[in-house]
């Protein structure tokens, strides 16, 4: 428990933290090559003493999925006895949350202690040439700091955006791994698929192994290509491991490094639906080259860490009338991942699949997203559809703009209303008396909802429900 002058403290310390350049929160982010610069953060690092080159790191990249098979790759290693470190952005309800080991996050007492080590540096820096570091730079060494400091045998660390121009492409990594590529912050990573597979593409360091569930041919050429390019041992989902599933019969394959192949067997993703499967797939080859490397992960603990990893807030179910699904499916890949798993999700809980007519969907989205490309994998699923915002970051979209765009894509019959804040959305939600209401949008509305509905029934904030 925190005593006052700890919170004082803890709060005194995420005040200065959030008094940084942070991109997360900036309505307006200026062009890549200005807005990230990875001279800050190394140099931030050399004042620390590197505490990055002495760990054991998995580098995860991708526009969707890289935070479940993040969580997947550390369960694993959890299962197995290492003790492993995480670190995932943004944080749902403390930025604690960011960095956690073995599960847990860090304490109030260990992040006053990592931001009193860090603020004279990076105070220092802000009158030197290289500049001050922004916000993402300094929780990124903050949890490099921590790790090392809480002596990790793993460490399993999440890209923030992108991947050539982000904080935690300082590291020399064990292994490198990237999820998927679809259309997202075409802005600063560029306007096609094969754009932003180049960006992301640029955590691949020379000689070190490289994981691709890439799908899309074009990009995932270009990820191959790039890893040639720099000596990298390469496995692509698709030719070199993949997840074939039938009922009751999950069986993955790979093509181990001495080329003989590895099965395991009995694979079942806590989160159902073909994007978590394909997911699973990635941090299971992942893992296993790994494996191939001399990491101690026996078969048993990669089979437990994907049937156990997973994250708050996605496809994430809160049991109670109605049942809430909440999702922070922000882009259309993870739109369609949302609509593809919804029925399934339902029988997981309800043990059945209520019609349109009781379903529910609320939608909040930051402004700079492609709005139609998120509702419309959804728009045919729901009776109702409320167009709300968040509100505690300035890059929320107004409702009114969330609402023409699903006007255009709803069906028939479908109610449209507005919301001017969460709160109003469930309240209005609850109003419908369905049976399924459904959060989706954002990570950012995704915590607010997920905060409402569990203070509302009663549930603690921490972990799924």
């Amino acid at each position: 428990m925190n005593t006052p002058s700890l919170a004082a403290e803890r709060d005194a310390a995420i005040a200065w933290l959030m008094g940084r350049v942070n991109y997360e929160r900036a309505a307006v982010v200026p062009p890549a090559e200005e807005a990230f610069k990875l001279d800050r953060i190394r140099e931030l690092l050399r004042r620390l003493g590197d505490p990055h080159t002495a760990l054991r790191i998995v580098h995860v990249a991708g526009t969707k999925g890289k935070g479940s098979t993040s969580a997947m790759i550390a369960a694993a290693c959890e299962a197995a006895g290492l003790r492993t470190g995480l670190y995932t952005s943004p944080h749902l309800e403390k930025l604690e949350e960011r960095f956690t080991v073995g599960g847990q996050p860090c304490t109030a007492a260990e992040l006053v202690a990592l931001v009193e080590r860090i603020r004279p540096i990076a105070e220092a820096m802000q009158c030197e040439p290289v500049g001050g570091p922004t916000f993402f730079d300094l929780t990124t060494a903050m949890a490099l700091q921590h790790f090392a400091d809480r002596r990790t045998d793993a460490v399993v660390l999440e890209v923030g955006l992108g991947g050539r121009l982000d904080s935690t492409n300082v590291v020399t990594p064990a292994l490198s791994v990237i999820t998927s590529i679809s259309l997202e912050h075409t802005a600063l990573l560029g306007a096609t698929r094969d754009k932003i597979a180049y960006e992301k593409a640029g955590i691949l360091k020379p000689g070190v192994p490289a994981v691709s569930g890439v799908a899309d041919a074009e990009a995932g050429d270009v990820i191959e290509q790039i890893s040639a390019e720099r000596g990298c041992p390469f496995w692509r989902r698709g030719r070199d491991f993949d997840i074939e599933t039938a009922e009751n019969d999950w069986r993955f394959t790979r093509r181990c490094e001495n080329g003989s192949s590895e099965v395991i067997e009995g694979v079942i993703p806590a989160l159902p639906g073909r994007a978590q499967t394909e997911n699973a797939s990635v941090a299971l080859a992942a893992l296993g080259v790994l494996a191939d490397q001399g990491w101690a992960l026996p078969i048993d603990a990669r089979r437990l860490g994907i049937n156990t990893g997973r994250l708050p807030a996605r496809m994430e179910r809160i049991a109670g009338d109605p049942l809430v699904i909440i999702d922070g499916a922000h882009n259309d890949a993870s739109a369609r991942a949302l609509a593809e798993a919804l029925d399934e999700l339902c029988r997981l809980e309800r043990g059945g699949v209520a019609p349109r007519e009781q379903r529910v969907l609320v939608v909040a989205i930051s402004d700079d997203k492609d709005k139609a490309a998120i509702i419309e994998p959804l728009a045919r699923r729901f009776g109702h559809f409320i167009a709300t915002r968040f509100i505690e970051n300035p890059r929320a979209a107004q409702p009114e703009k969330v609402a023409e765009t699903a006007r255009r894509l709803v069906v028939e019959g479908t109610t449209i209303e507005l919301a001017d804040t969460p709160q109003l959305a469930w309240d209005a939600a609850q109003r419908q008396a369905a049976d399924v209401v459904v959060f989706a949008g954002s990570l950012l509305f995704a915590a607010e909802a997920r905060r409402l509905v569990l203070a509302e029934r009663g549930a603690p904030l921490s972990g799924p429900a």
